[in-house]
């Protein structure tokens, strides 16, 4: 929060030592990154940066819930829609580094993630009611069926065809 990065002496960071909710896209070099993922993966490294240099985890102080719950409600409301950071900004009022730690912070995921699993929702009521897997992909706002369904298997640990399976 407009503070300089700390100087790190060890920059070499044991993977197995890395901090709960530390965002796993920065590891994934196949993840399609949006603005609101670029950010999280961003604050992620400051935020371990901050931990390496003074031994401890540094936590921002929260804004008024009223602020982050709007970004929420707005993701919630039509989450296959892929709202610029710059909107996001404009919504809470908080800067979009702020916005992702305080978000975090509160619901304890990223805007990105939150958004993900929304669409993963609507994908499973709309195949549930019988729309293929092509059309809830489209539907939800995923690139294609195979986008969506990496992501389906990367939350849920089964592609969508198995849980319909599954559910039938």
């Amino acid at each position: 929060m407009g503070r300089p990065l700390p100087f790190v002496a060890d920059p070499v960071v044991d993977a197995s030592r890395l901090p709960d909710g530390f965002p796993a896209a920065a590891w994934d070099i196949e993840a399609e990154v949006d603005d609101s993922l670029h950010i999280e993966i961003v604050v992620g490294v400051a935020d371990l940066l901050l931990v390496a240099s003074s031994g401890t985890v540094v936590r921002s102080p929260s804004p008024a819930h009223v602020q982050v719950s709007r970004v929420r409600d707005l993701i919630a409301a039509c989450p296959a829609t892929r709202y610029s950071r710059d909107e996001l900004e404009r919504v809470s009022g908080l800067d979009r580094w702020t916005l992702a730690r305080q978000f975090r912070g509160i619901y304890g995921t990223s805007p990105s993630r939150f958004r993900t699993l929304r669409q993963l929702d609507h994908v499973r009521r709309l195949v549930r009611s019988g729309t293929s897997l092509a059309e809830a992909a489209a539907e939800a706002g995923f690139a294609d069926q195979s986008h969506m369904s990496r992501r389906f298997k990367s939350a849920y640990g089964l592609t969508p065809a198995a849980w319909a399976s599954a559910i039938a």
